[in-house]
């Protein structure tokens, strides 16, 4: 009999690539029946704060939060280069404007509002937005400028809007560091082989993933903000790397390192428990 998992995770490309050979079985799985909630990464946050899910995609702001209850996979994640959000606005905005500005962020425990936190603390006017809607509301003057993630970072020119600070580049220039976004979570309380068989088909899940790309597509498009093969394609290039299959030493320390700096920035928590499996 099968165990049975509750499973969370964005319908961003880059997560419906992740877990296609998984959920649609391309591959192997004769231990666990996952139970599916798919939502926006926010959701699925709120969704772990009250410890909903077994597995789930988390930001990275989150997860010390839930250190308690919850380790992180060394399979599933979103960590690199040159894949951070992007600070927009539809006017030229010059740095030392930024301080007076009111940004729309896509969620207070996006990893995206963690770095724009260490890098601009004195700005507290923050309304929170479906990361889809950001655009929206900066054409409609509803707020000042915005934070994209996902799809909208190969979208937001086309509408005319304006790069102000790509914060991806900013952390890389100054932490000499890849950019760790978002992982998989695992309730800290399952068994332990449970929780490395689990680890172990997301990332046979993700190489499947690489070795037939264009089979994951029909499943993408269920989902994805954009049907362009060529945004979906751009946005699994950014996210989805070698880190995701495993994150490995450098990509286990540059996720402790960006939480000793929000740490540092009394942004989140002390981290009291193991953070890997």
């Amino acid at each position: 009999m099968k165990t049975k998992i509750t499973l969370g995770f964005s319908p961003c490309p880059n997560d419906t690539f992740i877990f296609d050979a998984l959920i649609n079985n391309k591959i192997e799985n004769k231990d666990f029946d996952f139970e599916l909630k798919i939502a926006d990464v926010e959701e699925l946050n709120r969704m772990i704060l009250k410890s909903e899910l077994d597995v789930s995609k988390i930001s990275y702001h989150l997860y010390p939060f839930v250190n308690d209850n919850y380790q992180i996979l060394n399979a599933g994640s979103a960590l690199g280069n040159c894949n951070g959000p992007i600070l927009i606005s539809k006017y030229k905005i010059y740095p030392d404007e930024i301080k007076d500005l009111k940004v729309a962020i896509p969620g207070k425990y996006t990893t995206a509002n963690l770095l724009f936190s260490i890098f601009y603390p004195h700005i507290t006017n923050k309304p929170e937005y479906l990361f889809s809607d950001i655009e929206e509301v900066i054409m409609s003057n509803e707020v000042d400028a915005g934070l994209i993630i996902h799809e909208t970072r190969f979208t937001y020119m086309k509408i005319g809007l304006k790069k102000i600070v790509d914060l991806g580049e900013k952390w890389e220039t100054e932490m000499k560091q890849p950019l760790p976004l978002g992982g998989i979570s695992i309730k800290r309380n399952l068994p332990e082989d449970l929780k490395i068989k689990i680890n172990q088909l997301i990332s046979s899940s993700v190489s499947y993933a690489f070795e037939k790309p264009l089979g994951t597509y029909s499943y993408i498009k269920q989902y994805s903000q954009s049907l362009s093969e060529e945004v979906i394609q751009s946005h699994i290039n950014l996210y989805v790397n070698n880190f995701t299959i495993d994150l490995k030493e450098k990509g286990r320390k540059a996720i402790e390192i960006l939480f000793a700096k929000a740490i540092e920035n009394k942004l989140v928590p002390e981290l009291k428990n193991k953070i890997f499996i």
